[in-house]
């Protein structure tokens, strides 16, 4: 199609490459010392499959998660900013490595960090 623009989801291989991105993204994450303990006693399966459709709707696919569900998700989380700045290098490194262009990496990167309001709690009263 002439005049289309080409969505990162398409252009990294739809749901099966996302899918195998946040597959990676997980095993990385499990085994990291600063982030690792938050998907203790989670089922994985469950847990990427949700976050395969995250990231697929981020990177211009048909899939849309609202902030409302993604701040429900991680309430309980207690997830604070060095969390969310190690998940973002996880991340990527991910990304890095399945082969993303450097501003493609960044554009992801950058719809992620535009959910650390929702995702990160807010600061308790000293």
């Amino acid at each position: 199609m002439t005049g289309s623009k080409q969505t990162l989801y398409e252009k990294y291989g739809g749901f099966p490459g996302v899918r195998q991105v946040v597959t990676e993204f997980y095993e990385r994450a499990l085994d990291n010392d600063v982030v690792g303990h938050f998907f203790e006693h989670v089922n994985m399966a469950r847990l990427i499959d949700h976050q395969t459709k995250m990231i697929a709707g981020l990177l211009g696919g048909p899939v849309e998660i609202s902030d409302a569900r993604l701040a429900t998700a991680h309430a309980h989380l207690e997830v604070e900013h060095h969390h969310f700045d190690e998940i973002a290098l996880i991340l990527n490194e991910t990304l890095t490595d399945a082969g993303f262009e450097k501003q493609d990496r960044v554009k992801a990167i950058a719809a992620v960090e535009a959910r650390r309001s929702v995702v990160v709690r807010r600061s308790r009263a000293a």
